[in-house]
């Protein structure tokens, strides 16, 4: 049996579609949130696009403060944080 630590995960799930561009996250978070100058909304630096085209990135707990921090500040709350253990929904 291994000594080593259980690293608990989260996902972020965003919905580019309705980003409005306001760029709070990348203020905030800019390692993983970038403006993309194409269409002037974020992108999710290692998101996924699942098939309802919604964008997805799993992390651990290291980066769980920056990530709530992006969402809270979003004017538009398109970026939602869940616990992948639990399944509750944080932010």
């Amino acid at each position: 049996m291994s000594n080593s630590p259980v690293r608990k995960k989260y996902k972020v799930v965003y919905d580019r579609n309705n980003c409005i561009g306001a760029g709070s996250c990348v203020a905030i978070f800019p390692r993983r949130w970038i403006m993309n100058n194409a269409d002037d909304k974020a992108d999710l630096v290692g998101g996924k696009k699942d098939e309802k085209e919604m964008w997805i990135f799993e992390f651990t707990l290291e980066e769980l403060e920056d990530f709530k921090s992006s969402a809270e500040v979003c004017p538009v709350q398109v970026i939602h944080i869940y616990d992948l253990e639990s399944g509750e929904k944080l932010v």
